[in-house]
C-alpha cells in the first residue's frame, strides 16, 4: 500500500468510521437534540427542471456499477464524471461506456471527491461509498450546488442527520436516499392498495433485512477496507434499517401525517463472528486483528411507535444462515399482507389468507402501471433487485428533468436513517425507550403524500435500447 492511499486509509476510513461510531463512546450519551425551525420545507419541493441530468458517480465498488448500468441507458442523462480511490474500479466502471456517448472525467486521488462535487458540469452526485461517508459527501455536495443521490442509510448519526436536513433546507437541493425496496413490485402494489384503502387504518407494519453476509463481510475482496466487518465490530444496534423500513413508512404516511415518536431496541449476543474471525486468525494473519473484537449481536429487534399511534417491528440479522427476508407485513382494520416468507400474500379477513385466484384478481387491480410498463425493460437489461433498480433511477431522473417533487425526500433519509444511532443507543442503555427527532419541525401534520404511484405526472424520459 502506497503512502497516499495508507494516509487515505487512516484520516477517511478509520477517522470516518469513528465518527460514524461516536455516540457510542459514552454509554449514557444520548444522541445530540436541537430546536430545528425550518427554513424551508423540502417535502414536495419542486426544483427547476433540467433537461439534461449531468450525472456524477462517487464510489465504484457494488453500488455505483449498478446505478451506471441503469443511468446509461436513461434519456436526458450525460455522465461527467467518475470517482474511486481503487483506479482499477474506476477503469472497469468505464470501460462499461464504451460504445456509448458518454465520456466522463476520472477521478481516483483520496480527496478527488471534493474535486467531483466542485465541477460546474455536474447537477446530480450519486454517493455509493460507504455508508459512513455518505453524509460528508452529501452535505459538501449541496454545498457546492448539486442535488444528491445517496445510497442507504443516508446516515450514521443523529448530528449528520441533521446535517442533511439543514443543508438541503438552506441550499434547496434534493437530498434523496436511494431505497430501493420501496420500488419493488409487491412494495409498490401495497402502497397503492394503502393509499385506495384496501388496508382500512394501518396499525402495524412487520419489516427486516434479514439474510446471510457471512460470507461477504469475510471476504477480503468484497469490500474496500473491509468496511462492512468494521461496522458490525463497531457499532451496535440496527446498521442497515432502511430497505425493511422504508416501504413500511410510506404506507403509514411518515414525515407526512404521521411520524416516528419513539422505539425501543433489543439485541442478542453474537454467537458467530467472533468464533468466524478466531477461526481464520488461526491459518491466516490477516484476520489477527478481527479475532479479539466484540461484534454487534445476531439477531437486532426495534420496536417503533408513531405519534398517530401505529407500531412499527424492525428486524436486522445478517449472520444467521437466513433466506433474504424483507417480511413487509402490512396490517390494518380491513385487511392486510405479507412479502415474506414467499409467496407474498394478501387477507381480508376471516383467519386466513386469499386464495390464488383472489390474489391474481387483487394484484390485477392494485398494480400500478407504471410496474407493467418497466418490467419488461427490467428483465432486457437485467436491472438488479427485481428491476426496482431500473424504476428508482428512472423515476428520480423523470422528476428532475420534467422538474417535480422527488419520490423520498430528505426528511425520508434523516427519519429512516436515524434508527441507526438512535437503536445503537437503546441497545446500550439495556433497550430503553428514546425519541426520534422531528426533522420536519411540525410540517408533518400538514405535508402530504409525495410518491406519485401511477407517474401520473411527467413520465416523460425514455429507456433507451
Amino acid at each position: 500500500m502506497n503512502t497516499t492511499r495508507r494516509n487515505f486509509v487512516k484520516t477517511t476510513s478509520l477517522a470516518s468510521l469513528a465518527l460514524a461510531c461516536g455516540c457510542t463512546s459514552q454509554r449514557d450519551s444520548r444522541p445530540s437534540r436541537r430546536a430545528h425551525v425550518q427554513r424551508f420545507n423540502m417535502s414536495g419541493y419542486a426544483a427547476t427542471a433540467l433537461d439534461k441530468v449531468r450525472v456524477a458517480i462517487i464510489g465504484l465498488g457494488q453500488r455505483g456499477p449498478a446505478h451506471l448500468n441503469i443511468l446509461r441507458r436513461i434519456e436526458g442523462v450525460e455522465i461527467k464524471a467518475l470517482c474511486d480511490i481503487r483506479p482499477e474500479k474506476a477503469a472497469a466502471a468505464r470501460k462499461r461506456l464504451d460504445g456509448t456517448p458518454h465520456n466522463p472525467a476520472m477521478f481516483t486521488g483520496p480527496e478527488d471527491w471534493k474535486k467531483v462535487c466542485e465541477r460546474d458540469d455536474v447537477d446530480l452526485v450519486f454517493v455509493t461509498t460507504p455508508w459512513y461517508m455518505h453524509a460528508p459527501m452529501a452535505v459538501y455536495a449541496m454545498n457546492h450546488g448539486k442535488h444528491v443521490a445517496s445510497e442507504v442509510p443516508a446516515a450514521g448519526s443523529i448530528e449528520e442527520c441533521w446535517q442533511l436536513v439543514e443543508t438541503a433546507e438552506r441550499t434547496r437541493k434534493h437530498c434523496m436516499m436511494m431505497e430501493n425496496d420501496s420500488y419493488m413490485d409487491f412494495q409498490i402494489m401495497t402502497l397503492n392498495m394503502a393509499r385506495q384503502g384496501f388496508f382500512g387504518d394501518v396499525v402495524h407494519g412487520d419489516c427486516a433485512y434479514s439474510t446471510s453476509k457471512m460470507k461477504n463481510n469475510f471476504n477480503k475482496n468484497m469490500y474496500w477496507d473491509m468496511w462492512w466487518l468494521k461496522l458490525y465490530g463497531s457499532r451496535r444496534g440496527n446498521i442497515y434499517p432502511t430497505h425493511g423500513l422504508g416501504p413500511v413508512a410510506q404506507v403509514m404516511n411518515i414525515n407526512r401525517g404521521d411520524k416516528f415518536e419513539f422505539l425501543v431496541s433489543v439485541e442478542s449476543n453474537d454467537f458467530m463472528m467472533q468464533a468466524r474471525a478466531k477461526e481464520l486468525a488461526a491459518t491466516d494473519e490477516f484476520f489477527k486483528p478481527f479475532a479479539g473484537k466484540t461484534y454487534r449481536g445476531n439477531m437486532n429487534v426495534t420496536t417503533i411507535r408513531t405519534t398517530m399511534g401505529r407500531t412499527i417491528m424492525l428486524q436486522h440479522d445478517a449472520t444467521s444462515p437466513s433466506p433474504h427476508n424483507v417480511i413487509h407485513g402490512i396490517y390494518g382494520t380491513k385487511g392486510a399482507a405479507l412479502y415474506d416468507p414467499p409467496p407474498p400474500k394478501l387477507a381480508t379477513g376471516n383467519h386466513k389468507w386469499v386464495s390464488e385466484q383472489e390474489y391474481k384478481a387483487l394484484v390485477e387491480k392494485y398494480t400500478p402501471r407504471i410496474t407493467r410498463k418497466m418490467s419488461e425493460l427490467a428483465a432486457q437489461m437485467k436491472a438488479g433487485h427485481g428491476g426496482s433498480d431500473l424504476l428508482e433511477d428512472w423515476h428520480l431522473i423523470d422528476c428532475l428533468r420534467n422538474g417535480l417533487p422527488l419520490d423520498q425526500d430528505v426528511y425520508d433519509a434523516a427519519a429512516w436513517s436515524a434508527i441507526v444511532p438512535l437503536s445503537e443507543w437503546s441497545v446500550l442503555n439495556r433497550s430503553n425507550s428514546i425519541d426520534v427527532p422531528d426533522f420536519t419541525a411540525g410540517a408533518w401534520k400538514t405535508n402530504k403524500p409525495n410518491m406519485d404511484i401511477n407517474l401520473e405526472r411527467g413520465g416523460t424520459t425514455k429507456v433507451l435500447a
